[in-house]
């Protein structure tokens, strides 16, 4: 049986992202330094390798500290949470962006938010 692991996005300053996913509640549940490569991984997430949890991979290449193109085909990554305008408001009051702010999406009654990371990727909240 097949399962969905991880979603790996690029960072410029691994400290910076993950206090900023720290505000989405996530936590770091392992990490990789490969020096061989120059670069670092660390795997973040809501639960410690549960069965069925996906993880955001952050990647940082060393040296790589003028950014990337976050591209055209990538959209956002969606976090389900009990309050989201409490989450956007922790995100903002922890120096982050929110680009969308809590209310019911268009043509709808669930209550979402948008919040941007340190690295331009979109996170949708989604009130659950």
């Amino acid at each position: 049986m097949a399962s969905y692991l991880h979603t790996m996005v690029r960072v410029r300053n691994l400290d910076k992202s993950l206090a900023f996913y720290k505000l989405l509640g996530m936590h770091e549940l392992r990490r990789r330094e490969v020096p061989e490569g120059k670069y670092t991984l660390v795997f973040i997430g809501y639960a410690d390798n549960a069965a069925g949890q996906a993880e955001i991979e952050l990647t940082y290449n060393w040296g790589q500290d003028d950014g990337y193109d976050v591209g055209t085909g990538f959209g956002h990554f969606a976090v389900g949470v009990s309050d989201v305008a409490a989450v956007a408001d922790a995100v903002r009051a922890g120096g982050g962006k929110v680009t969308r702010e809590a209310g019911p999406v268009k043509f709808g009654t669930t209550i979402i938010a948008f919040v941007e990371d340190p690295d331009g990727y979109k996170i949708e909240l989604i009130q659950r």
